[in-house]
């Protein structure tokens, strides 16, 4: 079992031997000195991984790989995650889309045209009345 000291110096030795590349981020300040935010990003992309071993077919993993980017993107946009998909599920079956394809602009997360309740700011009226 390593003793604390012998621990110590491993850690400083990395770090040493790592120097250049962990003062990388002082090289361009647009670089983070951590990288939590990225670690905090692929969290869910993490633990959805368990929930894909069910989707054994191409197809499972398809949907799956679409329902996964439709959630990230609404994250990244700052909705509701709940309300826009509840908005998508309800609203593209009669939209005919399919006929129309420029129809799908007014459904991307960073659309104008998406209803308040799907914005993350949105207080729902139920909060209100607390």
């Amino acid at each position: 079992m390593a003793t604390t000291n012998e621990k110590l110096t491993q850690a400083l030795g990395y770090s040493k031997n790592q120097k250049e590349y962990l003062e990388t981020f002082l090289e361009d300040g647009r670089l983070p000195i951590s990288n939590n935010l990225c670690e905090a990003n692929i969290k869910p992309f993490a633990t959805a991984r368990r929930a894909w071993l069910f989707a054994d077919t191409p197809k499972g993993a398809k949907a799956n790989a679409i329902l996964y980017t439709l959630v990230e993107s609404a994250r990244a946009n700052k909705l509701d995650v709940y309300e826009y998909l509840k908005h998508l599920l309800t609203e593209l079956p009669g939209s005919r889309y399919l006929e129309h394809p420029e129809v799908l602009d007014q459904y991307l997360p960073w659309s104008e045209s998406l209803p308040k309740e799907c914005l993350l700011e949105h207080k729902h009226k139920k909060c209100l009345n607390q």
